[in-house]
């Protein structure tokens, strides 16, 4: 038996590939799958099988493409009810590879048709050696339940028999590999490694400390962080197969030219990857601006409109790749365009932009020392703000922007801030296309003007991939003690 991992950033996700001697297993693939057939080849096995433990929310999967590629089949919760060739999968059932096999457990709570695969490697022992959990069980967490809000009680509770009566029922010993890690919005509070023991987190995981039913339930039902607009879209994209990437549009280079014919005869958006200080300095009329080295996949799928084409800005084609890339693995398939040679051509061909402030967090402090009638807007989540803000700022998470901006009186001068200047840029684009002229980005936010000493640190602005909510089990045993 030998376990590869792979874990893709921005996303958090993890998957690996289950090798014996000739053939091995691909468990809860990503899209673009040409490296899980190079890495098979390096270790000599072909792929025969492919694992689904759930229908992933955050990302397109890659389980199609690999299947056509390479001829495996792909295996899934008959409970899933998906619309492609597979064999479905019920509690009991088991997968045989080579000297391994793959006990099937029933694990819903993150979701209803969640599976969890046991591997016992029979050339050395009939006991488990560990188990991929998908996202019912995380290092130092549990996947969220409300991703079905309709659901969410009900699934908080059969995620507790999941935990305890069925996961926790394994070894000590046995090796826990989730689907995703630090970073991740399937749970709350995910440590940063990728796999840990069954034993470690009977201990140590805060989640599962809470061993009264109501407590947990209540615990995962309460102060969850937004889940993303395009949660509900990719697992449903994932159900009926996703479309093969050699089947999506090509995105052509368009001159200036092209690129304004193309807008004008088009029902398109424009999105613009570069940085916040590029973006600032110009950019065109009414685009949305994500900054491809922030938390580009994630906000590309919860907030640009998925009934549009999109029309990319990038720093050059290169990026313009890679934003197509990160993109289509949120399932945001209609990137059918890139500005050739960026903001420089449109600039060189005299066409309109437009540009708004930028200041930094010394600007910041001595605008609110002189009390300008100005309103000082803190699009971080909920929690965030909790932890540390500056007095005065109204608090509405970014992506809420697009429907709460009617919340805001454009006539006045609107400062916004997140924890680095990425997020609030963005809610200058959006700001922007709703008719605010007079807005003004932070550059560095909370952890800049924390760090010029102006408020008091940040913790979920310093350590992103941290508990935003609890630092061990013993502070959630206080909070829900009550319940």
């Amino acid at each position: 038996m030998l376990l590869k991992h792979f874990f893709l950033n921005k996303i958090a996700h993890s998957s690996y590939i289950l090798a014996g001697k000739n053939s091995c297993a691909v468990i809860d693939p990503q899209r673009d799958i040409d490296f899980y057939i190079d890495e098979a080849r390096s270790l000599g096995v072909d792929i025969t099988h492919i694992l689904q433990t759930h229908l992933h929310a955050d990302f397109v999967s890659g389980h199609m493409d690999l299947s056509q590629k390479t001829g495996a089949k792909i295996y899934v919760a008959k409970s899933a009810k998906c619309t492609f060739d597979h064999v479905a999968l019920s509690e009991g059932d088991t997968v045989q590879l080579e000297d391994m096999v793959l006990q099937v457990l029933e694990t819903p709570g993150h979701t209803p048709e969640h599976l969890s695969y046991v591997v016992i490697d029979k050339s050395r022992s009939t006991s488990p050696i560990g188990v991929f959990v998908g996202d019912t069980l995380f290092v130092g967490d549990v996947g969220r339940p409300d991703l079905f809000p309709d659901m969410a009680t009900e699934l908080a509770g059969k995620l507790f028999h999941s935990l305890h009566d069925k996961l926790l029922k394994l070894p000590d010993y046995a090796e826990v590999y989730p689907a995703h890690g630090a970073g991740s919005l399937c749970g709350r509070a995910m440590g940063a490694k990728w796999q840990s023991t069954i034993g470690y987190e009977r201990n140590f995981n805060s989640a599962l400390q809470i061993r009264d039913k109501a407590a947990f339930i209540k615990s995962l039902t309460e102060n969850m962080p937004p889940a993303p607009d395009h949660f509900s879209r990719c697992s449903d994209i994932n159900r009926k197969g996703p479309a093969r990437v050699a089947e999506l549009p090509t995105m052509q280079e368009l001159s200036p030219s092209d690129f304004q014919e193309k807008l004008a005869s088009a029902d398109c958006v424009i999105l613009d990857t570069r940085s916040y200080h590029a973006f600032s300095g110009q950019h065109l009329k009414s685009a949305w601006h994500l900054d491809l080295n922030g938390n580009f996949p994630t906000f590309t799928g919860w907030v640009i409109p998925t009934e549009r084409d999109v029309l990319l800005v990038a720093d050059d084609y290169k990026k313009a790749l890679e934003a197509n890339l990160w993109a289509r693995r949120v399932g945001m398939d209609r990137i059918i365009g890139y500005l050739d040679g960026g903001m420089t051509a449109w600039a060189v061909e005299g066409l309109s932009t437009s540009h708004t402030g930028l200041i930094s967090a010394e600007e910041l402090h001595d605008l609110l020392q002189k009390g300008d009638n100005l309103v000082l807007l803190d699009v971080r989540a909920p929690l965030e703000f909790e932890e540390s803000h500056i007095e005065g700022a109204v608090n509405i998470p970014v992506a809420d922007l697009r429907t709460r901006y009617n919340e805001l009186d454009p006539a006045k001068t609107t400062v916004l801030i997140c924890s680095s200047g990425n997020r609030s840029s963005l809610g200058v684009s959006i700001l922007k296309q709703h008719g605010f002229e007079d807005v003004i980005n932070v550059a560095g936010g909370m952890t800049g003007y924390s760090a010029a000493g102006y408020a008091r640190e940040c913790h979920a602005c310093l350590n992103p991939h941290g508990s935003r909510f609890f630092t061990n089990y013993s502070e959630v045993e206080k909070h829900f003690s009550k319940s």
